[in-house]
């Protein structure tokens, strides 16, 4: 029995260390957006990608080098494309081109969906066959995110139509999505924090060079970077060292000590936290209509998770 008790005590430690490093990484995670929006007030979205993953990916080679990690195997090396093509560049990019056009908080409300997009993209990935109700609640959340998309943008003077901004998000969120579940899928064959550092390791041949011929058109220089702004250079800071690297260390490790299913529950407060933030970092207002969207999306989120 003592051995028992000591077993349930270390069980109820880890848990609770798993679900303090998962808050952690939600709420790195969810400045993510304030911090782009920082960033592209004085840099190109581009080179604000390829900057956060150059930078990115020359700590994590390092990392993987100090660390003397293996190499992987070169059949895994087709679903780390698509995680860099996820992560690394598709939601970095296309979200950076939506906050150029929208208020933080009106990216937060699309980034709300993105469990619900990496459990889509899981079932197709893996091949699982989730019952009816789960895609009972997915519609539900793509028709809420499409409503508040249209009234919002009715509201500010548009057509009652999507704008340019809210499918630059949907296509970032379904990326996102993607690179998510495939990162799960190849942390179970590669490690947590391995992952994304070979992801970011795998996309440095592209990135780098594409940044140094962005930097070299755009003619900008070192001295010159302090003309931009505290404001631009520390929300580039941020998404190079923060939503590119050390917010994937919390989140797995949170995973790993805590269960996927237990810590990934905190995804559903990432969208407050993320209001939260704007409001504080950018100053904006943020629309009880957000606020409406985000809770009914995390509605259906649970829903899907309980019942489907």
């Amino acid at each position: 029995m003592p051995h028992d008790n000591e077993s349930r005590h270390a069980d109820a430690q880890d848990i609770w260390a798993g679900l303090a490093f998962g808050f952690v990484g939600c709420a790195i995670f969810a400045g993510s957006l304030p911090a782009t929006r920082l960033a592209v007030s004085a840099f190109d979205p581009v080179l604000v990608t390829a900057g956060r993953a150059v930078i990115a990916g020359l700590l994590s080679a390092g990392l993987l080098a100090w660390r003397r990690q293996a190499w992987p195997d070169l059949r895994l090396w087709g679903r780390l494309v698509i995680v860099a093509i996820g992560v690394v560049v598709g939601f970095p990019l296309f979200s950076a081109y939506a906050v150029q056009l929208v208020p933080a908080t009106h990216g937060i409300v699309f980034v709300g969906l993105l469990p619900m997009m990496t459990a889509m993209a899981a079932v197709w990935r893996g091949g699982e066959r989730p019952k009816p109700l789960f895609w009972l609640f997915a519609i539900a959340g793509g028709l809420i995110i499409l409503g508040y998309a249209l009234i919002q943008g009715w509201r500010d003077g548009h057509a009652l139509r999507l704008q340019p901004a809210d499918f630059d998000m949907l296509l970032a969120v379904a990326l996102c999505g993607l690179g998510y579940a495939e990162g799960a899928v190849l942390a179970r064959r590669l490690g947590s924090w391995q992952v994304i550092c070979w992801a970011l390791v795998l996309a440095l041949p592209v990135m780098l060079p594409l940044f140094a011929w962005l930097w070299l058109e755009t003619g900008e220089s070192l001295a010159g970077l302090a003309d931009a702004g505290a404001g631009p250079l520390l929300g580039f800071a941020y998404v190079c060292l923060f939503s590119m690297f050390i917010g994937f260390f919390f989140w797995y490790h949170g995973l790993k000590l805590g269960g996927i299913a237990r810590v990934g529950q905190l995804q559903l407060i990432q969208g407050f936290l993320g209001f939260g933030l704007a409001a504080l970092i950018l100053g904006e207002a943020v629309p009880p209509a957000a606020l409406i969207a985000v809770g009914l999306i995390v509605c259906c989120i649970f829903g899907a998770r309980k019942f489907a």
